[in-house]
């Protein structure tokens, strides 16, 4: 496996060489540099720590500006564990989004916008109890009964109520690679990812 890690820039959409129109995401991804490198024989399992984004020293504390030294770099915001990562890197090495290639399918893993607390209709797809009458007041996105037909007098784990919705990770995966622009460490992937602009993503195959 290999992966990289980045921020959601927003969304566009190019043309294909067959002229048609493809949506794309922006992701900026990289560079990325390596601050610990683990292996079965120091930590039970191979993995690559990598580590994005630029942080203040006055906003890093001893330890993670000793870790980040150890790999002569600047404190870093944002810390991801790749396991059996697939291309042998160094300690201090940088990984860009050169070690994807155009056409090439990936999973990419983000974080959904937070919608707050919403009831059952939006947060679970439910479609009410029918057409509003008289007498009826205001049900029309009322849940309904929540019990069940045996004697257990409780509600049972997992039943769909209203709720915080949103802020879950998620991973959508076999999106297209559709172009990279190097110099700008800009990845454009096929289709929507999940995440508001800004927020961090994981790509990897």
């Amino acid at each position: 496996m290999k992966g990289i890690i980045g921020k959601k820039i927003g969304m566009t959409s190019i043309f294909g060489p067959d002229g048609k129109q493809i949506s794309c995401t922006v992701i900026e991804a990289g560079p990325c540099v390596v601050t610990q490198v683990k292996s079965k024989e120091s930590d039970g399992y191979t993995a690559l720590q990598l580590s994005y984004g630029e942080k203040s020293e006055k906003r890093a504390i001893a330890s993670e500006k000793g870790h980040f030294a150890k790999a002569s770099s600047t404190p870093k915001s944002f810390v991801k564990e790749f396991r059996d990562y697939s291309l042998e890197k160094a300690l201090g090495e940088s990984i860009t989004c050169e070690i994807f290639a155009e056409g090439e399918k990936v999973d990419v893993v983000g974080t959904t916008k937070g919608k707050g607390f919403q009831g059952v209709v939006k947060r679970h797809g439910f479609s009410g109890v029918g057409q509003q009458s008289h007498g009826q007041h205001d049900r029309q996105r009322a849940p309904g009964s929540i019990g069940n037909s045996s004697d257990a007098s409780r509600v049972f784990k997992g039943m769909r109520m209203a709720g915080r919705m949103g802020g879950d990770r998620v991973k959508v995966k076999g999106l297209k690679v559709v172009k990279i622009f190097a110099e700008k460490n800009y990845v454009l992937i096929s289709g929507s990812i999940p995440g508001h602009n800004g927020s961090i993503v994981y790509i990897q195959n």
